[in-house]
């Protein structure tokens, strides 16, 4: 539990349905919530501004003692509950509508709360302050007998609720008697009851995941933290365009103070296919076919030359960067930033995950529409690209601002692209082509292991000719570049423990860059480390860092992107798609097999 409300900390819920998602605190205040989209405006911003000029969505009850809250399991349904010191409480209940309805996905940008009473005559009101524009709009608010409607510059928010409007209108203590419904949505007439509608699409909801859940294909060890990992990814997809984003916030700073603030709420296609690789390695292979949706438009559109980085979920291309000064931000440790300037970078390794996420769908006999001819034309013109490039300096995957170099992860995911386009040749019975990019593979492998090869540090290093480690040298073993068990890879694995690593935890690289020499530890490079472990045969060890991994996560089981190593406080953006990938990626491979209990 939170000592302080005041002081914003990332033991947060997430709620979605595929279209928007919010934030929920240890006493079930939203404190995030963007709408229409996950990049658009956050009408509740209380994350990143606490004061009372920010907006939330809280149920305070009199005489607060103590709060709990888990999610419903294998669901996205998450209940708090708040009791006083008597002992009475409250429950809430949030949650997105999502299920099936009418032969589709009914997602609709709907967020229901609904509060039962746990015992006795607790008294509670609720603080219901949305604001629009980043936080600068105070909406006006008109009333009717069962709702109440926020009406902004852009969007027109409607609550429809059976609690008593004057008292939530004047966030009046009251004796909360019997259950209460609140649905929030767009400025639309409710077709049914309300106390009806809040019930049925809780439940059909609850059905919704829990059939989801049942589908996956789990490890036998860590279920729990599977499941919930995954679910927090398939959150994560803008099912309107198949976009992924890479989290759901914007300037949670890296490290205390640190000035590294960034807008995460957009689609890096490095990020998706990490998403959809590790869905995929436990069966759940619909958000692929969602997401493919999306990168097909970016590949035709690139007409085969310079593809950037990242997009908006809706494909823009401009995402310009600006600092919103009346944000005081995460903890009063601003700036806060909307939009972000690494759309505007060169970033090689872009076209390796274009084809590395495509792959997979020219060889499953399960999906719905496999891949063919015509999408392996569209990515030959990726993959011309990639060898154009591999050897030319780039901002890397790191997105250095003011530094290039050619990069090591940039060169090797440019392999990657002629490596899976020669084995998805040979699959289409396309013994030519096949050829051809097999060869550009084995050109790419060779200067890769000539030139970033260091001789003084005994470890492939970050870029061509260079001394400086990285940890994203540990993908070598993840894309099949190199056996693991090669001299030169369990040479660069211990370098990179003894240069990168304080404990179970592992930094992204030793160099100092436009902000200094990281001070926490990478998540996701962690458990690259954990992976790369378990292939060179240290799997007792391995397992034992992914344990102290699994301590990191907050009650709920989310992780942001950074963890301080001194403290095991969470740090960056929340939640960070590339941790919980992480995490589905570790059990899968260090879990026992079911054959040894069934």
């Amino acid at each position: 539990m939170n000592p302080n409300p005041a002081v914003p900390n990332l033991n947060l819920g997430v709620i979605g349905n595929c279209a928007y998602s919010a934030l929920v605190d240890e006493r079930g205040s939203i404190v995030w919530c963007c709408l229409p989209r996950f990049d658009g405006d956050p009408v509740f911003n209380a994350l990143l501004d606490p004061s009372d000029n920010g907006s939330v969505w809280a149920f305070e009850l009199e005489d607060f003692e103590r709060s709990e809250h888990a999610y419903e399991p294998n669901t996205a349904i998450l209940r708090t509950r708040l009791y006083d010191r008597q002992g009475q409480g409250i429950e809430i209940t949030d949650f997105a509508p999502r299920f099936w309805n009418r032969g589709r996905t009914f997602r609709p940008l709907t967020l229901i709360r609904r509060v039962r009473v746990l015992g006795g005559t607790p008294r509670m009101r609720v603080l219901l302050r949305p604001r629009f524009d980043y936080g600068r709009f105070q909406p006006q608010v008109t009333r009717g007998s069962t709702h109440i409607r926020f009406v902004g510059p852009a969007q027109t928010l409607r609550v429809n609720t059976d609690a008593p409007i004057d008292y939530i209108l004047s966030e009046t203590y009251f004796v909360a008697d019997r259950p209460l419904n609140f649905i929030m949505g767009p400025d639309e007439t409710l077709t049914g009851g309300i106390e009806d509608t809040a019930r049925s699409f809780e439940q059909d909801t609850a059905a919704y995941w829990r059939n989801w859940s049942r589908a996956l294909a789990l490890p036998l060890e860590w279920q729990d933290a599977v499941i919930r990992a995954a679910i927090t990814l398939k959150m994560s997809l803008f099912e309107d365009t198949g976009a992924i984003i890479a989290a759901m916030t914007t300037s949670i700073p890296e490290a205390p103070h640190s000035g590294r603030n960034w807008d995460y709420r957009y689609c890096w296609l490095r990020d998706a296919f990490f998403v959809v690789r590790a869905l995929n390695s436990i069966s759940e292979v619909a958000t692929m076919e969602e997401y493919l949706r999306w990168l097909t438009n970016v590949v035709v559109r690139s007409r085969g030359g310079h593809i950037q980085p990242l997009f908006g979920v809706g494909q823009e291309e401009k995402l310009p960067e600006s600092i919103l000064d009346h944000l005081p931000g995460y903890r009063g440790m601003g700036p806060v930033r909307l939009g972000n300037q690494a759309a505007e970078h060169f970033q090689h390794d872009v076209y390796g995950n274009i084809v590395l996420a495509t792959a997979q769908a020219f060889h499953d006999h399960r999906l719905l529409r496999r891949a063919g001819r015509a999408e392996f034309a569209s990515l030959e013109a990726v993959a011309e690209q990639a060898f154009r490039v591999y050897s030319e300096p780039d901002a890397g995957m790191w997105e250095l601002r003011t530094r290039a170099r050619i990069h090591t992860s940039s060169a090797l995911m440019s392999w990657a692209a002629c490596d899976r386009l020669a084995k998805v040749a040979q699959t289409l019975s396309l013994r030519d082509r096949a050829n051809y990019w097999s060869e550009r593979a084995t050109t790419i492998r060779d200067r890769i292991l000539n030139e970033s090869w260091s001789e003084e540090r005994q470890a492939f290093a970050e870029s061509f000719g260079g001394r400086d480690l990285d940890a994203s040298a540990l993908l070598m073993a993840e894309v099949n570049f190199i056996d693991p068990k090669d001299p030169r890879f369990v040479k660069t694995v211990d370098a990179l423990e003894k240069s990168l690593c304080n404990g179970p935890y592992m930094r992204r690289y030793e160099a100092a860059d436009d902000f200094g020499a990281p001070e926490v530890a990478f998540n996701i490079c962690t458990f690259w480390r954990i992976d790369a472990l378990a292939r060179i045969g240290r799997k007792q060890q391995a397992r034992e860092i992914f344990e102290r991994m699994l301590e990191c996560r907050n009650p709920l089981g989310l992780l942001s992107e950074d963890t301080h190593e001194t403290t095991g406080e969470m740090w960056g953006n929340f939640p960070q798609t590339y941790s919980m990938v992480g995490l589905i990626n570790a059990a899968v491979r260090l879990s026992s097999s079911w054959d040894t209990v069934i």
